[in-house]
């Protein structure tokens, strides 16, 4: 059996925005019970020259949002990076879970070999459709969602590895 394109991306990535989700209402709710200023959380790294803990929630979001867009063919939405509470990260995912569920497997099913350019500052970086998601997308959108549950954990919020993978 042939894994698609499109099954690769979209529920792969759906799924992990929305552990996510459960991941920060449960930070939420912590911070609630224990009297901790949510910006306290929001703004924890694990180490001063990594990012917060609201950005790694806009990466994993920008990283999946992108990856199908440029799959697809299609403009890239941005979104504001103002996040300030768990509610509008919470808002964020949702908005990113629902976008991506708006595409249907022929819009991405079959671009294993298209040509993905990525603009950066030091120079374009070109790949394949394939490897770009496996090797490069999705490496990322896990990183940056362990990197959030990792900030979490440590901070205390009662959370485990069930909460990562979510539910079977």
């Amino acid at each position: 059996m042939q894994v698609s394109m499109y099954r690769a991306s979209v529920p792969v990535f759906a799924r992990n925005l929305r552990n996510l989700i459960g991941i920060l209402r449960k930070a939420e709710a912590h911070s609630a019970e224990r009297k901790i200023e949510p910006s306290v959380l929001l703004n924890y790294r694990l180490a001063p020259d990594m990012f917060p803990l609201a950005r790694q929630v806009q990466i994993a979001t920008d990283m999946a949002k992108g990856c199908v867009s440029r799959l697809a063919g299609v403009e890239i939405p941005t979104y504001e990076d103002k996040e300030a509470s768990f509610g509008e990260l919470v808002a964020r995912l949702e908005k990113c879970i629902a976008y991506l569920e708006g595409f249907k497997p022929e819009q991405v099913d079959g671009t294993e070999g298209k040509t993905i350019v990525l603009k950066r500052p030091t120079g374009d970086v070109t790949y394949l459709g394939l490897p770009y998601l496996l090797e490069y997308v999705q490496p990322n959108v896990y990183f940056h969602c362990t990197t959030a549950y990792a900030i979490l954990r440590h901070c205390g919020v009662a959370i485990g590895k069930k909460d990562f993978i979510g539910p079977n």
